[in-house]
């Protein structure tokens, strides 16, 4: 019995696309969030206030590692198969599951900032005031839902999505070249066929 192959026109080849997306996209948001200001707040200094702020990668740098291992997971989904493939899915679920969880976590830490504030004003004991946080925590945390989300498509489908060829076919490669007859009587054809690397008497 021949096997039925997958055409390409099926729901589960469609999802490829998406899962690539939505897993390239997350990883952006991710590591782009951790550069911007998630927490922001006061510190008195001498009767007076200064402002300080700190970015996501200051309070945490978990989102952007998970971020990173979930787009290696997400190429090398395509590196390999049958468990492999899953074992890597899986992985790549995971890793945007943490990424969205640490995001979250770090949206109420004030620990970042505390310290800043011992830092700058020179008292260990310092603390922070009037603490806000912003919204890119929770864009951190979304672009690690969406990662999952090409986690999940690529447990779901992902057996049935094309593989990586270990044979790669140059289709306009070198011709094998037929030798000419090297004349023995005729010098320059032998000289021509030395500077080819040819050997004349074979």
């Amino acid at each position: 019995m021949s096997a039925v192959a997958v055409s390409p026109s099926s729901p589960a080849r469609r999802t490829l696309a998406p899962a690539l997306l939505l897993g390239a996209a997350g990883a952006a948001v991710v590591l782009l969030s951790g550069g911007q200001i998630w927490a922001e707040g006061t510190a008195s200094v001498g009767g007076g206030s200064i402002p300080l702020d700190a970015e996501g990668g200051d309070i945490t740098g978990l989102p952007a590692a998970l971020a990173v291992v979930g787009l290696a997971a997400l190429v090398a989904v395509f590196a390999v198969r049958g468990a492999g493939r899953i074992l890597v899915s899986g992985l790549l679920a995971l890793s945007g599951a943490g990424a969205a969880l640490a995001a979250v976590l770090g949206a109420g830490d004030r620990d970042a900032l505390d310290e800043e504030a011992a830092k700058t004003t020179g008292d260990i004991a310092a603390t922070i005031d009037g603490l806000t946080h912003t919204a890119w925590p929770y864009v951190a945390a979304a672009g690690g839902v969406l990662i999952l989300l090409a986690g999940l498509l690529a447990l779901r489908y992902g057996r049935s999505w094309p593989a990586m060829s270990g044979r790669y076919e140059r289709q306009g490669g070198p011709r094998a070249t037929t030798k000419a007859p090297v004349d023995p009587d005729r010098p320059d054809e032998l000289w021509k066929a030395l500077d080819r690397g040819e050997d004349p008497t074979g």
